[in-house]
């Protein structure tokens, strides 16, 4: 392959990359999808949330974690910004900045949500998938006090 045709498949890989993440969000800001969410992650994915949102590891147990969110959770609007995507053949690596206003279903909660996202992508045949997405909470706070009087919700800090 080419200089040129190596740099080409790079910069669209990177953008299969950005495409992928933002098909996560969409369907997560959808009501939480849980068979869009699982469909992204490779079959032994893992979608780690800490101790704020729990662990599910494999394809199956992604789905079930996403089963009934929409339902826990009435709004959310992902915004992920700032990405830095690395390429390495078949495998990428991916740090993203989450900022995500959203509303808790049962109590009518404002929230406020920051965090950084790492992730690990795969190659599987033709199609980029996740293979591993951490979140690492930076404040999850209600509207009302923001994060400078309260960082995290009771039972939630990471």
């Amino acid at each position: 392959m080419s200089d040129l045709e190596t740099r080409l498949r790079r910069l669209e890989d990177i953008e299969e990359i950005k495409q992928l993440k933002a098909k996560y969000c969409r369907f997560c800001d959808e009501g939480y999808d849980p068979d869009g969410i699982a469909g992204l992650f490779t079959e032994d994915g893992v979608w780690d949330g800490g101790r704020t949102f729990g662990v599910a590891e494999g394809r199956e147990a992604i789905r079930k974690h996403f089963k009934g969110a929409g339902d826990r959770i009435s709004i959310a609007r992902h915004q992920v910004m700032n990405p830095i995507i690395e390429v390495d053949n078949d495998s990428a690596t991916g740090h993203w900045l989450l900022f995500q206003p959203c509303t808790d279903a049962a109590s009518g909660q404002a929230l406020w949500l920051a965090a950084t996202y790492n992730d690990r992508y795969d190659k599987v045949g033709d199609r980029w998938l996740i293979s591993h997405l951490s979140i690492e909470v930076a404040f999850f706070s209600p509207f009302e006090k923001g994060w400078a009087e309260q960082r995290f919700l009771d039972g939630r800090e990471p």
